[in-house]
């Protein structure tokens, strides 16, 4: 059970890619892909939120 809190490998790879993803320029795109996708997700929300005015009849 020790080996597995003591092996570094899993945290050393999530390290080192995210690291490297954000030095690269494939790593740019991935970013302003998740803030687009982040943006729409808050616009819809807030959509969804406000209340639409009814028709006057």
């Amino acid at each position: 059970m020790t080996t597995m809190y003591n092996n570094p490998a899993a945290p050393a790879a999530a390290g080192l890619g995210s690291g490297t993803l954000a030095m690269t320029g494939a790593g740019d795109l991935f970013w302003v892909a998740l803030a687009a996708f982040a943006l729409l997700a808050l616009g819809l929300a807030i959509k969804r939120i406000v209340p639409v005015r009814g028709e006057k009849s």
